[in-house]
């Protein structure tokens, strides 16, 4: 038998097997850690690894003790926002977040009104913080949006 890390992602697997692609599986974070006699951020690691945009997941995420994951199955990996979204890793500069807002325009996948408030939501004036933060949370906006279009 596998490493822990190994058996929850037979265990998720498992579960996605059931669902449909492009249906989300709702787990509760502690609720699976205890199941696995592990700590919860042995989940996030699972998660953060193997269920990632570039295995063909999309992973939205909520702590705290309501919290909860959503994975998702995407089957259309060749959808312009699919690709931006695998290519935006943790930290994003302005003008980096524009290129891709840009490119989804220009590919259609997109619309001018989308794209506009992508733009405004990422701009520095949006995001009041310091850098590198700044680079940081701008990603995730952009990602979290971008996954919500999906």
């Amino acid at each position: 038998m596998g490493g822990i890390s190994d058996r929850i992602e037979g265990f998720i697997m498992e579960l996605l097997k059931d669902e449909a692609p492009d249906t989300w599986l709702e787990l509760r974070r502690n609720e699976l850690a205890s199941v696995f006699g592990c700590v919860p951020s042995q989940i996030n690691y699972v998660i953060s690894t193997r269920f990632s945009p570039d295995h063909g997941y999309i992973v939205e995420s909520r702590r705290g003790g309501g919290g909860y994951l959503r994975i998702k199955r995407v089957e259309n990996g060749d959808s312009p926002i699919y690709s931006a979204i695998k290519a935006i890793s943790g930290s994003i500069d302005y003008p980096g977040a524009k290129r891709h807002i840009d490119e989804l325009l220009r590919r259609g996948g997109i619309s001018a009104q989308t794209a506009a408030a992508l733009t405004g939501a990422v701009s520095d004036a949006a995001i009041g913080a310091a850098q590198p933060e700044k680079d940081k949370i701008r990603a995730g906006v952009l990602k979290g949006a971008l996954t919500a279009m999906l």
